[in-house]
């Protein structure tokens, strides 16, 4: 018996840097996916197969005691078989479409997926149990996570955070996402962040109450189904993330060279590297290539409303 759940990747349209000093964030899911297959084995292991190796450990080792890409796969799967005494063993295997290390919520989706996974070899299971699990296994790795890139890979579509609203209408927004290879560091982008912010407190004030105003009119527009506007506000927040400098002349380059095709463009994610993304009208794609520099990755996504899904496989 094969159980098999997949989740999607994420991003962040509106909000980052600044939802940690107390704004709205606006975060959504994308059509890029991992998919986590796990089934019984007899050998008292936990064998985890993934583009990043294969990790063969007992059954009673600790989550702590292997590299951080493997510790939610054996944390999950040590606290299903701690639980069920007939479990032997565990193999699990994951297939990812998403980016590795470049802000779209691969670890997130793989914790999402695996939680599925594994917890359906036991028993059927609810999205608010697939999720709860999933964050607690997203702290083996991150555990200051606030549990935001895992709510929307749960559950799909776009949510507010940190309300956790579900919005409803997200229209038929084509993006597109180019990764500027250059590698992110989450936790440097914060530390600029904090100097900007002790070095002008009163610019930030005034740049976190604009980032609150930016996101309560994109609601609005996306209510109006108004993607002009829409587009406007991607751009205008990237302004604001230019100013807190986490953007660079690599991603400033990007932006620019898309601009006659792009309805508004952003970094998504702590910036410094890591991904962009543009609303592009459907017959702009095909000038894409043209306008990028040709050691830049990027492909066409849709919002994904399916959330986690999974079946069992006899």
């Amino acid at each position: 018996m094969k159980s098999i759940a997949s989740a999607p990747g994420k991003i962040i349209l509106f909000g980052e840097h600044f939802v940690v000093h107390g704004t709205k964030a606006i975060l959504a899911a994308i059509d890029k996916r991992v998919t986590v297959t796990s089934s019984f084995t007899e050998n008292k292991t936990i064998r985890v197969n993934s583009k990043l190796g294969t990790l063969d450990v007992p059954i009673s080792s600790s989550y702590k005691e292997v590299k951080n890409e493997f510790r939610p796969f054996v944390y999950l799967a040590n606290k299903m078989i701690d639980s069920n005494q007939n479990a032997n063993g565990l193999e699990i295997t994951i297939d990812s479409d998403i980016p590795i290390g470049v802000g779209l919520g691969s670890s997130s989706a793989c914790c999402v997926a695996a939680a599925g996974s594994i917890f359906g070899l036991f028993k059927e299971w609810s999205s608010e149990e697939i999720l709860k699990i999933s964050i607690e296994a997203e702290k083996t790795i991150f555990p200051d996570t606030s549990g935001a890139d895992c709510t929307v890979c749960t559950y799909g579509g776009m949510i507010e955070y940190p309300s956790i609203e579900k919005i409803g209408n997200t229209f038929d927004l084509n993006l597109l996402i180019v990764n500027s290879m250059i590698p992110h560091n989450t936790k440097n982008s914060v530390e600029k962040v904090n100097k900007f912010k002790e070095n002008n407190e009163e610019r930030f004030s005034q740049l976190c109450d604009l980032e609150t105003k930016l996101i309560d009119e994109v609601i609005t527009a996306m209510k109006n189904n108004d993607t002009t506007t829409f587009g406007l506000k991607i751009s205008e927040n990237q302004k604001y993330l230019e100013e807190i400098q986490v953007s660079n002349e690599t991603i400033n380059g990007m932006i620019s060279s898309l601009k006659e095709i792009s309805l508004g463009t952003k970094i998504t994610g702590a910036g410094d590297g890591g991904c962009v993304i543009a609303l592009i009208k459907d017959e702009d794609m095909d000038k894409v290539p043209a306008l990028l520099p040709k050691d830049k990755e990027y492909f066409s996504a849709k919002i994904d409303t399916k959330g986690v899904v999974w079946k069992i496989e006899k």
